[in-house]
């Protein structure tokens, strides 16, 4: 509930404070008085969009402070609880205004976002009025509305989790067809890559080590020829034979010699020993380095092989294996393909059957809750002199979406037989203005916790019209704070409480104020809106007579 409301330097208000009260709050004054100054400042501490220039004429910033009691299971707790700021049974808004336009604002001395300063005043307070701002005129909003009516949280919630899976499931289905169209552009591409790599079949590090043994065969190949020779003087055929026939002259020799060639041919035998174990070791080389030269041929080819593959597609040797089981896995989800759609469309046909289920379901309860609302409606309307109109909400067919399949807008018909319309276009102002509270009432029920302000909601009636207004919204100020400003001295007179707001001129100086009414003053302002400047003695005993 609204409880107090203090203003500086805003617009034509100096300063005021206010302290409302439960009930029916009464708002009134001549126009031009200031009114909708006090509501476009009041919308400016709950964040609601306004008029740009707000600060008073001369003034270094205006400032406005409303503060609210809160019950505690109010839902502006969460918003804030979310936000971390503490409070009690009291909340304070505080919002200051600078020439320039920047705007500060505080929650109970915390500095708050703009954004969590409207979360928190949707919860306290709703405007209507003629040019409702809040959805009743707009069809864009009227499902909304029927859905908090009918109470479909839950039936919204599936919904949007039935409609959510769809969508991810359209969109697996959609990207596996379009990798499919994709696979089957390169399918000949694929499959003779993979038919190409797997003869192949290169190994890791079968690169390196084809690459060492061509160069140690390449090395040999050098140095055979060498070797050979050099085993070829060694042998029989060089110096093996030589020493042969050294030994043999010295040994036909060393008898006439008496001992002086024993040593030589002692060493000659020894030389023919390490000349022997020489050759061996040659030969053992020449083994060594013996190769097939049709080896050496099938290596560099096999070589030349893999690293000519691995230039055609663009990765290292030792990659190659790994390069071929993504080609071969490309291949296989090509293969497999038809068989991923099939199940891929099996799973977006089961979750579009949850869908359509859900969907009805919410729109059942539309459809249902439709039907309460238009029964409500007619009891309404009856005692506000509108027994011969017909309000309706027609839910129709719509586009899917994640709210259902439906649309849905307010229609009215003024008189039997008319054409029915929107809301907004076929009552006149008088009209507008009832239908709007009508709906208002049904749609709200009780509002705990909330103040519903109604700005000149009785334009354009009068009599017993205004009288039947002002005893429906006396009823509603029963279960919830009602703010409401009027020109109606019928809705006027039964206000619990009672406020003009007033202009004054002092000098070049032009500034309003609001004034709270006691018993006395408030039967001459009942006067003066029944009979205009003039107040005389029957329209006083005509005020005093509404007020009962």
């Amino acid at each position: 509930m609204l409880r107090g409301l203090t203003i500086r330097d805003m617009l034509l208000i100096d300063r005021l404070e206010l302290e409302f009260q439960p009930g029916l709050n009464v708002l009134t004054g001549e126009t031009g008085a200031g009114k909708s100054i006090l509501l476009d400042s009041l919308g400016f501490v709950l964040g609601w969009r306004g008029r740009a220039e707000l600060v008073r004429q001369g003034a270094e910033r205006g400032e406005v402070t409303a503060s609210f009691d809160l019950n505690p299971a109010h839902p502006a707790r969460a918003i804030l609880d979310e936000a971390g700021i503490e409070i009690e049974d009291e909340l304070i808004l505080r919002r200051v205004n600078t020439p320039d336009g920047r705007k500060t604002s505080w929650i109970n001395d915390r500095r708050a976002s703009g954004e969590i300063l409207r979360r928190v005043s949707e919860t306290l307070v709703e405007l209507h009025g003629q040019h409702d701002d809040r959805g009743l005129l707009d069809p864009r909003g009227h499902r909304v509305l029927l859905d908090e009516f009918a109470d479909n949280a839950a039936a919204l919630a599936a919904t949007r989790t039935a409609w959510t899976a769809r969508a991810r499931a359209e969109k697996r289905l959609k990207e596996a067809e379009v990798a499919l169209a994709a696979a089957r552009d390169e399918e000949e591409f694929l499959r003779h890559a993979v038919d190409e790599l797997d003869k192949l079949d290169p190994q890791p590090g079968e690169d390196e080590a084809l690459d060492t043994q061509r160069r140690r065969m390449q090395a040999a190949e050098r140095v055979r020829e060498d070797i050979l020779r050099a085993h070829q003087a060694l042998g029989p055929d060089g110096a093996e034979a030589l020493l042969g026939d050294a030994a043999r002259w010295l040994d036909g020799a060393g008898e006439g010699t008496e001992g002086a060639l024993d040593e030589p041919i002692e060493a000659l035998a020894r030389a023919m020993n390490e000349l022997a174990e020489a050759e061996q070791g040659v030969a053992r080389a020449l083994d060594a380095l013996d190769f097939d030269s049709f080896e050496l041929e099938r290596i560099e080819e096999r070589l030349f092989a893999i690293r000519g593959l691995a230039r055609k597609y663009d990765v290292l040797p030792d990659a190659l294996g790994e390069h071929a089981a993504g080609l071969r896995d490309r291949l296989e989800a090509l293969d497999a393909g038809e068989g991923n759609l099939a199940d891929l469309r099996s799973a977006l046909k089961e979750v579009d059957a949850a869908y359509t289920k859900a969907a009805d379901a919410l729109s059942d309860r539309r459809r249902d809750a439709a039907a309460v609302l238009d029964t409500a409606m007619a009891a309404e309307l009856a005692p506000l002199k509108m027994e011969r109109a017909v309000f309706t909400t027609e839910v129709s067919d719509a586009a899917p979406g994640p709210d259902g399949r439906d649309s849905v807008e307010f229609t009215v018909a003024t008189n039997p037989g008319a054409p029915a319309g929107p809301l907004g276009r076929i009552a006149s102002g008088g009209e507008l203005s009832r239908f709007l509270l009508a709906l208002k009432v049904c749609l709200t029920g009780d509002a705990p916790g909330m103040t519903l302000i109604f700005d000149e909601i009785d334009r354009g009636v009068g009599g017993a019209t205004a009288d039947a207004v002002g005893r429906r919204l006396s009823a509603m100020a029963m279960r919830a704070q009602v703010l409401v400003v009027t020109h109606s001295p019928q809705v006027a007179a039964l206000g619990n409480h009672h406020w003009r707001v007033e202009k004054r001129v002092t000098g070049d100086v032009t500034t309003s104020s609001v004034v709270p009414l006691d018993d006395i003053a408030r039967v001459d302002e009942l006067a003066r809106m029944l009979s205009g400047d003039r107040v005389t003695d029957e329209a006083r005993a005509a005020a005093r007579t509404l007020l009962g």
